[in-house]
């Protein structure tokens, strides 16, 4: 029985939350121009890594297969 109250108490919480958002009350949480820079950062970052990796793999692949 508890856990009925408190999964109603939950289902009524977030359909709360729902309206709040669908009247425009909440902060939609709008990502910044600075949040997508550090990203496109990070990924563009990553690759360049991965393609590295991936050109020493190529290059050397006769000589690590050893290892």
């Amino acid at each position: 029985m508890n856990k009925l109250i408190r999964l109603s108490l939950a289902a009524k919480t977030h359909w709360e939350n729902i309206q709040a958002h669908s009247r425009g009350e909440k902060d939609r949480g709008d990502i910044s121009i600075t949040t997508i820079i550090i990203w496109t950062a990070a990924v563009a970052g990553a690759l360049a890594i991965a393609g590295t990796i991936a050109v020493v793999v190529v290059k050397y692949q006769g000589k690590l297969s050893g290892i």
